[in-house]
């Protein structure tokens, strides 16, 4: 910690738990009560049931976290590939000797943050325009929903990836380029590798990202791929606020239960 002094660690710890619990934490502790509360009309809520899990982890909700599961791991895929090429074709155009390169690499930069700079719902209206006429009818089925998800999340694969090739130290390149290896060898060999921690943060981040889209998701998906978040919507709708507590912690522990698991990959550039 930047404070040393023992009076100024318990100030800096009280200050992050009076900031922390009432903006952070609370709210997440108030769903967790209330996804086991048979009744909530006072300060604290009254009755103790796991019956809420029954119905969260079951049926239609089973299927609505399998479908988040599978939309948030493939639109997380084409995101990560899409953007980690932008990023690296970006970075090559600004780093050429041309004017009009540079501007196309600025440009290029531009076009994968837009998705970030409008609403989410605005997004969602217009794949739902682009994908419900030839030559691509994809309105009606899971996959109008995976692309607008990747779509919404290419902007923060982009970024991150942008961020770390422009924190890479061309040296290994040179080194790479001076023993006649090819462009292509170079990138896979070496480039790729020194950015593995950083694509493994940007595919967590774009899976947590997509397990918990709602705007857009709203207006594509189809009757038989209903995401979990939907899901959640629809039960709080029809006041079935503790059903819908329920799965949203399901929602939750399914999402961190994946983070972990891409936090514990271990790539030879961790280590360096």
């Amino acid at each position: 910690m930047l404070v040393h002094s023992r009076k100024g660690k318990w100030a800096t710890w009280a200050l992050f738990f009076v900031l922390f619990l009432p903006l952070f934490a609370l709210p997440l502790l108030v769903i967790l009560a209330a996804s086991f509360a048979e009744h909530w009309s006072g300060a604290l809520p009254s009755g103790f049931t796991t019956g809420h899990y029954a119905s969260a982890t079951r049926g239609s909700s089973l299927r609505a976290l399998t479908t988040s599961l599978v939309t948030a791991v493939a639109a997380s895929l084409l995101a990560l590939a899409v953007g980690s090429w932008a990023a690296l074709a970006a970075a090559s155009l600004k780093q050429s000797a041309g004017r009009a390169a540079r501007l196309w690499g600025r440009g290029l930069d531009a076009l994968f943050v837009l998705p970030v700079a409008v609403p989410s719902v605005v997004v969602g209206l217009a794949v739902l325009v682009a994908f419900s006429r030839p030559p691509m009818i994809l309105n009606g089925t899971r996959w109008i929903v995976i692309l607008a998800h990747a779509i919404l999340v290419t902007a923060f694969a982009h970024q991150s990836v942008a961020a770390a090739v422009h924190r890479l130290d061309p040296a290994y390149e040179q080194a790479a380029a001076s023993l006649g290896a090819r462009p292509a060898y170079v990138l896979w060999k070496v480039k790729l590798p020194l950015l593995l921690p950083s694509l493994n943060a940007a595919a967590g981040l774009c899976f947590a990202l997509s397990m918990g889209e709602l705007s857009a998701t709203m207006m594509l998906y189809p009757p038989d791929w209903m995401p979990l978040p939907v899901q959640i919507y629809a039960a709080t709708d029809r006041g079935s606020t503790f059903t819908g507590a329920a799965v949203a912690v399901v929602l939750m522990a399914a999402t961190l239960l994946v983070l972990f698991a891409v936090s514990r990959v271990r790539t030879r550039a961790s280590y360096r």
